[in-house]
């Protein structure tokens, strides 16, 4: 009996050390697979989301990763770069500024291509975005040690860079839509104008339903003082 239950311990164990050893493989390889994007947009994100080298795990490390350097970047870059007024700045709706636009590209986008024959599901749509957003913290965690040794005239070198790294952002963004569905160049890009088109018409259903529902908790709200009032 005891050495049943050894043995079925023993195959447990195996089990789980197995599945946490190629679960962290797995991990790794997809989060260094970001890297490989960044000089091959091409191929990568081909191989991405047709070749499943992208993770749902590594996607997000790559997007947390983002948020940390945004809020790192208001307290570490140097003063001489930018002014940060904690005062009157919110944390949590400084995050919701970088997570919504996103929630809503990734929404917009999939939504839109769906319709006109696109290949891409919605997850890969979320993958390939996290992954397109890698040379921002690769780039700007050096830019922001390096802007507290900057004068007030070489922060133009700064600024130049902090472009770049979004203007790459962008441009892995465009490659990684159109090898996700499977676009030829101008369809992509023409999507993509659609995707933030579909963005301000979800703002402004969103913006329109939280107005009734303001509305609707204020009419009740008053027939309850009413009701009060008249007993």
């Amino acid at each position: 009996m005891a050495k049943t239950e050894a043995k079925e311990k023993s195959i447990v164990s195996g089990i789980f050390g197995w599945f946490k050893n190629t679960f962290n493989e797995k991990y790794w390889d997809s989060l260094k697979f970001s890297l490989y994007c960044l000089t091959h947009p091409l191929d990568g994100f081909w191989d991405l989301t047709h070749e499943k080298r992208g993770t749902y795990a590594a996607a997000n490390t790559i997007l947390i990763a983002t948020v940390l350097v945004r809020l790192l970047n208001l307290k570490y870059t140097s003063f001489v770069i930018q002014t940060v007024y904690w005062e009157d700045l919110n944390v949590w709706l400084y995050i919701a500024s970088i997570l919504f636009p996103l929630a809503l590209f990734v929404v917009g986008n999939w939504a839109t291509t769906t319709l006109f024959d696109g290949k891409g599901k919605l997850g890969q749509v979320y993958i390939g975005t996290c992954y397109a957003l890698t040379p921002y913290p690769v780039m700007q965690v050096p830019l922001m040690i390096l802007s507290n040794g900057l004068t007030t005239s070489e922060a133009q070198f700064y600024t130049v860079l902090s472009v770049i790294s979004l203007v790459w952002c962008g441009a892995l963004l465009v490659s990684a839509m159109g090898q996700i569905h499977e676009f030829s160049g101008f369809k992509n890009i023409l999507f993509l104008i659609f995707s933030l088109f579909a963005m301000l018409v979800m703002v402004f259903i969103l913006m329109l339903f939280f107005s009734m529902i303001t509305q609707g908790i204020g009419y009740f709200y008053s027939l309850y003082r009413e009701f009060m009032f008249r007993m």
